[in-house]
């Protein structure tokens, strides 16, 4: 009733395309946030349609679907065909939602599929430079290079059990080979991105409009964790046996990226490496396979959507002003526009996971997950912990502080709605953690 009555009334405020309807949106969505911390869901599975079903993942996720596509629509104000935009948002996020409720895991592949078209469509028609096409088709191109051989197992398992449901096919381990294992793993895998399959993510980010960044951030990179969370359970011997190379080469590429980002000088570029960075640990965690692996990934893909949201609208105001990426060409924004800076530097201190966020309560569970593993990692957690702290450091002491390039106009005002807009993303982060 809830989802029926949130769907209604996000449906009607779309169509009459008034702002102020859609804070009132917001609104609705903060009591629905409400509703969810003071009715406290522990595990519970419901199948309430013929194959969909909600368990606790699927909910948060897409609790954080509905949150952030409710954000997107306050982040931008002046779009091209902007019906053709907003029908293209709707159908995202039905896909998503219906891709997080699949118990099938014929379907769940289906719809993990469809979401990248409009996804696609998002980039190539939106976008801000020439090179968006160029983006989004090295984002297609890779995902589907992966997907094919996925279905082709799928349909291998199905000619051995002749079912897909998630819930009978888990612990039987059907799965007995090593690229059977591969093929199931690589598509999630490439839409994390896990290192050395990222290329796509740092191009289409961008390329993408500021709600393009925001879904790939928040939500398309969801996909990938909750997919391995998935699948991993068809086949937890083989896992067991082989989650070490990944996990090794998640951690590897996670540190090796960390350092990439220290010698950026693209805002977007930065902010989207640093993601790879917090994915790379994510998906270590996950591959642990123990419950605190498995809590702390969820807690790490709820966090991160909202940060790294946030961090993107933060770099979109700036550039919407100065019309640059440049770090170097928005150096003392303090000067500039003062009232920003405390998000900035919220911001900026979330994504190193400094407390009182959520991120903060993520890592240090990850951090128990793998270190219950294995000793040895320590080292590498404490250089990933190390360098991710450098780089925010650097991002925010550089925009913020510093000599003010000449030719920026000094009337750079901020208006209520993209307050509004950031307030919404830290909200969550800062309250969550008293109540998980």
């Amino acid at each position: 009733m809830i989802y029926m009555m949130m769907m209604f009334s996000f449906i009607i405020n779309l169509f009459k395309l008034n702002l102020n309807l859609f804070f009132y949106q917001n609104f609705i969505f903060i009591i629905f946030f409400l509703f969810l911390i003071f009715n406290k869901i522990l595990f519970f599975t419901m199948k309430f349609f013929w194959m969909l079903f909600i368990d606790y993942y699927s909910f948060y996720l897409i609790l954080l679907t509905i949150w952030i596509m409710s954000l997107m629509f306050m982040s931008f104000m002046n779009m091209n065909f902007m019906k053709l935009y907003i029908y293209n948002l709707l159908i995202m996020m039905l896909i998503l939602m219906l891709t997080f409720n699949s118990i099938n895991y014929f379907m769940f592949y289906f719809f993990f599929e469809v979401s990248m078209l409009p996804t696609l469509f998002l980039i190539i028609s939106w976008g801000n430079q020439y090179e968006r096409m160029e983006s989004g088709i090295y984002m297609l191109m890779y995902t589907l290079f992966a997907s094919l051989p996925m279905m082709i197992i799928l349909l291998k398992i199905f000619y051995i059990s002749f079912s897909m449901n998630m819930i009978l096919l888990n612990n039987m381990n059907l799965i007995n080979y090593i690229y059977m294992y591969i093929y199931l793993l690589m598509i999630f895998l490439v839409k994390l991105p896990m290192f050395m399959f990222h290329l796509w993510l740092p191009k289409a980010h961008v390329q993408a409009p500021i709600s393009g960044s925001m879904i790939l951030a928040a939500i398309m990179l969801k996909l990938g964790g909750y997919g391995i969370l998935r699948v991993m359970m068809i086949m937890e011997n083989l896992c067991i046996k082989n989650n070490y190379i990944i996990i090794s080469m998640s951690l590897m590429g996670a540190l090796y990226i960390s350092l990439i980002c220290l010698q950026q000088i693209d805002m977007k570029m930065l902010v989207a490496y640093s993601s790879i960075v917090h994915m790379g640990s994510m998906v270590a965690s996950l591959m642990v396979m123990n419950s605190t692996g498995y809590m702390s990934a969820m807690f790490m893909m709820i966090s991160h959507g909202l940060c790294s949201s946030g961090l993107f609208c933060l770099v979109n105001m700036n550039y919407e002003r100065t019309y640059s990426r440049s770090i170097f060409m928005n150096k003392g924004m303090m000067n500039l526009m003062p009232s920003l800076t405390f998000f900035w530097f919220i911001m900026s201190i979330f994504n190193m996971a400094a407390p009182p966020s959520l991120n903060l309560f993520s890592e240090i569970f990850m951090i128990n997950s793998m270190l219950s593993w294995s000793i040895s990692l320590i080292l590498i957690l404490m250089l990933m912990s190390f360098f991710s702290v450098m780089y925010m450091m650097f991002f925010y002491s550089t925009i913020q502080h510093g000599m003010l390039y000449k030719n920026l106009n000094l009337f750079m005002f901020i208006n209520i709605r993209e307050f509004m807009l950031l307030i919404f993303h830290l909200f969550p982060l800062m309250y969550l953690i008293l109540f998980f």
